[in-house]
């Protein structure tokens, strides 16, 4: 059986502005997450203001994504890494994901893969921001972080912009109005640094940054549901 075809690249244009669809979207997609879910955040000056950025995050489960669109401002755009056989496997999260933020394809079969590094430049370059989950993979458990892979700071040191880390904790394990954080940490400059040394000193930085995770027990209402949604 043919496998079928993968999407083009350049699903949506990498930019700073937020789209009409964009903003219409977050009318009724933000509120629904905030009564679905008690988030939580921490830091929110820490956002740099009217500059690009790589924002960078652990990654736990499928409420990750949209909790930072969620809680972020509308611009700069921001815009996610994704495989692109998710796109063929997984039709409904990638659509919401592509409607709600921008996306950068990655192709895991190229080494090097020239179309994401073009993207994620260009992306930069126009003042947008690219979210990575330095990990590459969903965490084992909560409060941990694993090592991270060097793309973000390739991204980060090629094109002059911060990095900032933001922490994720209590998505791992989901029910309804089930308590999550977003923590906010301080930009981490990329000027001086080689891709090595931003790669151990953004590590570090993130994993002072998540917090300990004690289950807070009680009802856990929709709890397999929400959990596995995606």
């Amino acid at each position: 059986m043919q496998a079928p075809a993968q999407p083009p690249a350049d699903l949506l244009p990498v930019q700073r502005k937020a789209t009409l669809a964009y903003r219409a979207l977050r009318l009724w997609a933000v509120p629904l997450l905030h009564a679905l879910f008690r988030i939580s955040v921490e830091g929110r000056p820490q956002i740099p203001n009217g500059v690009a950025y790589v924002l960078i995050a652990n990654h736990l489960n499928w409420l990750d994504s949209f909790a930072i669109l969620a809680i972020f401002p509308a611009e700069p755009r921001v815009h996610f890494l994704g495989d692109t056989t998710l796109l063929v496997t997984r039709k409904v999260q990638w659509a919401l994901v592509k409607s709600v933020g921008g996306f950068i394809p990655v192709n895991r079969k190229a080494s090097p893969d020239t179309v994401l590094f073009h993207h994620a430049n260009q992306c930069l370059q126009r003042g947008g921001v690219v979210a990575i989950y330095p990990e590459g993979n969903y965490g084992a458990k909560e409060g941990e972080v694993m090592p991270f892979k060097k793309g973000f700071a390739h991204f980060a040191v090629e094109n002059q912009v911060p990095v900032l880390p933001v922490a994720l904790s209590g998505t791992q394990d989901l029910w309804l109005r089930k308590t999550v954080r977003l923590i906010i940490g301080p930009p981490i400059e990329s000027t001086g640094h080689t891709v090595e040394s931003l790669v151990a000193l953004a590590e570090t930085r993130m994993r002072a940054l998540v917090p300990a995770y004690h289950d807070p027990g009680g009802p856990k209402p929709l709890r397999r549901w929400l959990t596995h949604l995606f």
